[in-house]
């Protein structure tokens, strides 16, 4: 039986038990991660979607599993990109075909041209455009972190984007440090101050700035993958532009208010929704996802503990067993039960 990663050892290379969260130094990274997983075992492709908010985007996609399984859309968070998702593969892979893609201006998908604002509603709609395109509209899908955001947003606009949706560790309040992040990128100069700083050294700003409960997950490899895009002035761009745009409180605000006037007119989401947020989170913290549950009383909700804002990579098997229960029908989820006990 497969191990959680949670469940192993997290130890230093010098050998000393580590503490949750405890962040080492980008010095000691290892080039690849201490648990192996099949990110780079997938398909890539390049597909190009005419987008209305983004223009044409050449979208870098990653695939995985049988062609001939469900599709199972992925989308990932702010400061991540489709690797993040490694460990899901072969925890999904056998069940679905994973479609795993690198947003407009993240990881390995070009860049928009400038002007073009990163809002919820353009990824939302983006990502309804890029189902269109791989001919897998209605299709499944888990979204963390902003991905969740933009995939709540969407299933708003339009409940048949998805036949199931999971959101892990959404940002759907306006908090206060996320308006004054709005205020100060709005001052003059701030903005183009963190893009420097960024781009000053992307890998070790991706090590700082991406948080698990288990850091020893952490890699050289990662940081390349993450810092990488980084290193342009583009990227940075673009970085700074999610941030700026993505995370605008007015949005939030609007967005809980939607969901209050749903939820208090009986309409709800219109979509079957889990969502799944970690107790101990330093990223977004569980008053967000109380928040969320009072707006969506009706949604499928899980508590996590000894994990971070990236179940996915820390705690993959909890994170795969929860997906299984909730994405895969009934008459689907007794086969295999079935065919388990005739092994």
């Amino acid at each position: 039986m497969r191990r959680n990663v949670c469940d192993l050892p997290r130890v230093r290379s010098g050998g000393d038990a580590a503490k949750p969260f405890e962040q080492g130094r980008f010095e000691d990274l290892p080039a690849h991660p201490r648990v192996a997983h099949r990110y780079f075992d997938g398909e890539t492709q390049s597909v190009v979607v005419e987008s209305a908010p983004f223009g044409p985007v050449a979208t870098h996609v990653v695939c995985f599993g049988p062609r001939d399984a469900p599709p199972l859309l992925l989308i990932h968070g702010l400061m991540t990109t489709s690797y993040s998702w490694r460990y899901m593969f072969d925890r999904l892979g056998d069940r679905f075909r994973l479609v795993v893609p690198d947003l407009p201006g993240c990881g390995r998908s070009a860049i928009p041209p400038a002007g073009r604002r990163f809002t919820i509603p353009a990824l939302a709609t983006f990502v309804g455009e890029l189902q269109d395109a791989l001919g897998i509209a209605g299709c499944p899908t888990v979204g963390n972190s902003l991905g969740g955001l933009v995939c709540l947003r969407a299933a708003l606009d339009d409940p048949a984007r998805f036949h199931r949706l999971v959101v892990t560790h959404a940002p759907a309040v306006a908090e206060a440090r996320l308006v004054a992040l709005h205020v100060a990128l709005r001052l003059p100069g701030v903005a183009a101050v963190l893009a420097r700083v960024v781009r000053h050294d992307p890998l070790r700003w991706a090590h700082r700035n991406v948080h698990y409960y288990d850091e020893t997950l952490k890699s050289l490899e990662e940081a390349h993958e993450y810092g990488d895009p980084l290193a342009s002035a583009a990227g940075t761009g673009a970085f700074v532009g999610y941030l700026r745009d993505s995370l605008d409180p007015r949005m939030l605000r609007a967005l809980g208010r939607e969901l209050r006037r749903r939820r208090d007119s009986g309409a709800g989401v219109g979509t079957p929704l889990m969502a799944i947020y970690a107790r101990e989170d330093p990223t977004v913290p569980p008053k967000v996802g109380r928040r969320l549950q009072e707006l969506v009383p009706d949604a499928e909700f899980h508590w996590l503990q000894r994990t971070s804002h990236f179940v996915q990579v820390d705690a993959p098997d909890r994170l795969a067993e929860l997906l299984a229960g909730f994405l895969e029908p009934p008459e689907r989820q007794l086969t295999r039960t079935g065919a388990a006990r005739s092994r």
